[in-house]
C-alpha cells in the first residue's frame, strides 16, 4: 500500500500549500522524519495536517465549542430527572461516590458521581448519534461506528477524603475488542472545567506505549467502584490539564494514559462521554493477560446484576454497543 501512503503525504501537502513557509517546513521536517506518521487517523477532509500530526504525537485533540449549549441543557436536564428517579432506565447504572454512599443516601444529584450505560436512554444517548460528534469520530474509526461506552460523570466536591480524583489509567484496560488504533473517545464539558474542579490530566504520547497493568490504587480515603490506575507510569512525564469550557470536546485514544484531579470546589463537574469503535473492530480473549482482573470484576457485577449466572467479558460489551453509522460488522 506504498502508493496510497505517499498519494495521501502529496494530498496533506498539496492542502499546506496556501500556509506560511515556517508550516511547510516544519510539515515537511515531521513527515520526512516521521514514517507512517498518520497510522492513528484515517483518511478524512475534516481534520488539518497540523491536527492530525498533533494527535499521532500526542493521541488527543481538543476541539473548541462542539456541542451546542441547547443539547448540553438538555442533556443536564434527563439527568437531573434520572437522579431524582423520575425516569427508570434498563440497564443503566447509577454510581454514588464513595465518600458520599457512606453518608445518608439522598435521591437527587448529590448522590449521584456517574450514569453509565445509558444506552437506553434516548434524550443521553442523542448524545453518540450528534453528527458534529460523529464526523470527527469518522476520523479514528472508519465510515462504520459503534458507540461500545456511554457515561455523565458529576464529579462531586471532594468530601475531604480526596475521593473525587480519577486514578491515571488507559481506557482500553476495559475493552476486550481491538484494535486499539480505530478505538475513540469523545469527551464534552457539560460546564467550564479547570484544575479546580478537576479537569482531565493528560501524559501526552502515552499512547504510542503499550497496555500497561491497571489495579486498584491504595488511597486511605478509598477508591470508587471500577476506577482502576495505571500500576506503573512515569510521574515525571510531562502533564497536560485540559481546561475546556462548556460545550469544548476532546477525541483521545483509548491507551492515552489519564485521569482527573480532586474537585475542589463547591459546585460539581458534569461532562458527558462516549467511546466509539470501529464496526469492524474484533473481540479478543483476555485470559492471561492484564485484563484478566477487570474481565472477572465485571462478569461478578454482569452476573449479580442480571441474575444471569455466568456471562462471557464479550457479551456485556456485545449488548451494550449500538450502531450509530454504517454497518455493523463484527462488534
Amino acid at each position: 500500500c506504498k502508493m496510497s501512503r505517499a498519494a495521501e503525504r502529496l494530498r496533506l501537502l498539496i492542502s499546506h500549500l496556501d500556509r506560511s513557509p515556517d508550516h511547510i517546513v516544519s510539515f515537511l521536517f515531521s513527515m520526512l522524519y516521521h514514517p507512517g506518521s498518520t497510522e492513528y487517523t484515517v483518511d478524512n477532509d475534516l481534520l488539518t495536517p497540523e491536527q492530525r500530526l498533533s494527535y499521532e504525537e500526542n493521541g488527543f485533540i481538543l476541539i473548541k465549542n462542539l456541542v451546542s449549549e441547547e443539547d448540553i441543557d438538555g442533556f443536564k436536564k434527563e439527568f437531573e430527572r434520572i437522579s431524582r428517579q423520575e425516569v427508570k432506565v434498563p440497564g443503566l447504572v447509577v454510581m454514588r461516590d464513595v465518600a458520599i454512599a457512606k453518608s445518608e443516601y439522598v435521591p437527587d444529584q448529590k448522590a449521584v458521581s456517574k450514569l453509565q450505560d445509558f444506552q437506553e436512554d434516548p434524550e443521553l444517548f442523542r448524545y453518540c448519534a450528534l453528527p458534529e460528534i460523529l464526523k470527527y469520530v469518522e476520523c479514528f474509526t472508519g465510515p462504520n461506528i459503534m458507540a461500545m461506552h456511554t457515561m455523565l460523570i458529576n464529579k462531586p466536591p471532594d468530601a475531604g477524603k480526596k475521593t473525587s480524583r480519577h486514578p491515571m489509567h488507559q481506557d482500553l484496560h476495559y475493552f476486550p475488542f481491538r484494535p486499539a488504533d480505530r478505538i475513540i473517545c469523545s469527551w464534552t464539558a457539560m460546564e467550564r472545567v479547570n484544575r479546580q474542579n478537576g479537569c482531565l490530566v493528560v501524559l501526552p504520547g502515552t499512547h504510542t506505549g503499550t497496555l500497561q497493568e491497571h489495579d486498584y490504587p491504595e488511597w486511605e480515603g478509598g477508591v470508587n467502584k471500577m476506577y482502576h490506575g495505571v500500576r506503573g507510569y512515569d510521574p515525571q512525564h510531562p502533564r497536560v490539564h485540559l481546561e475546556m469550557e462548556k460545550g469544548d470536546t476532546v477525541f483521545f485514544h483509548p491507551l492515552l494514559i489519564h485521569g482527573s484531579g480532586m474537585n475542589q470546589t463547591q459546585g460539581f463537574r458534569k461532562a458527558i462521554s462516549c467511546h466509539y469503535a470501529s464496526a469492524d473492530c474484533y473481540y479478543i480473549d483476555v485470559k492471561g493477560t492484564t485484563q484478566e482482573n477487570i474481565e472477572k470484576e465485571v462478569q461478578e457485577i454482569a452476573a449479580r446484576k442480571y441474575a444471569l449466572g455466568q456471562i462471557s467479558f464479550e457479551d456485556t460489551w456485545a449488548f451494550r454497543g449500538r450502531l450509530v453509522q454504517g454497518e455493523r460488522i463484527s462488534l
